[in-house]
């Protein structure tokens, strides 16, 4: 249980931000105890490994707070934020030794898909809302959203790690917060489509 909710909430974050989830794993795998990387996952805590995250990051953080910019940098992280989750998932999986289950150990390619369903729900919220947010306040959103986001990414990951049961109810938070962005993306398209049109639309 532990095992699933730590992994599932890191490949939630990786689904927001890609980068901050590996970086927190692999430096807390190598300053502390809180973290115990299963073998094959070593390489996640070398410091040179985590340099290349860390730019990686930075570029991020940059790329995700300009308008339009964001969009195309949406489109790229398709592939790189399930990825990440994939591997977030699966290399906390020693998680399971605090619930005394080996279920996710013999069955390593059930971490690497949850992860990675995981992030990229997530992450086509994110797609989804941004574009929305962007037209909807001329662009000044983009900052403040993405800030929230890499705050959220933050977050989620260290309450993955250190309170897994929270995780049940950041979930339950961003299922509230996709639904409701879901219907304002809606709205929003249906209004241009008045506009565009003169009649409103069915």
């Amino acid at each position: 249980m532990l095992a699933a909710l730590t992994g599932l909430g890191l490949s939630t974050a990786a689904g927001l931000n890609a980068y901050i989830p590996l970086l927190v794993v692999g430096v807390l795998a190598n300053l502390t105890d809180a973290v115990k990387l299963p073998d094959g996952y070593a390489w996640l805590s070398n410091w040179g490994v985590l340099a290349v995250v860390a730019v990686l990051l930075v570029a991020e953080f940059v790329l995700d707070k300009v308008p339009a910019v964001d969009t195309v940098n949406d489109a790229i992280q398709t592939v790189v934020r399930p990825a990440s989750g994939g591997v977030v998932f699966s290399a906390t999986s020693a998680a399971a030794e605090l619930d005394h289950s080996t279920w996710m150990a013999e069955h390593p390619w059930a971490g690497w898909l949850a992860g990675i369903v995981a992030a990229l729900a997530v992450h086509a919220v994110k797609a989804t809302a941004r574009p929305v947010i962007n037209a909807g306040t001329g662009g000044f959103g983009a900052p403040v959203v993405s800030t929230v986001e890499d705050a959220g990414s933050l977050g989620m990951s260290l309450v993955a790690l250190f309170l897994p049961l929270l995780v049940l109810v950041a979930l339950a938070v961003f299922a509230v917060l996709s639904w409701w962005l879901i219907r304002k993306a809606r709205r929003v398209r249906a209004r241009r489509r008045t506009r565009r049109t003169g009649r409103p639309s069915g």
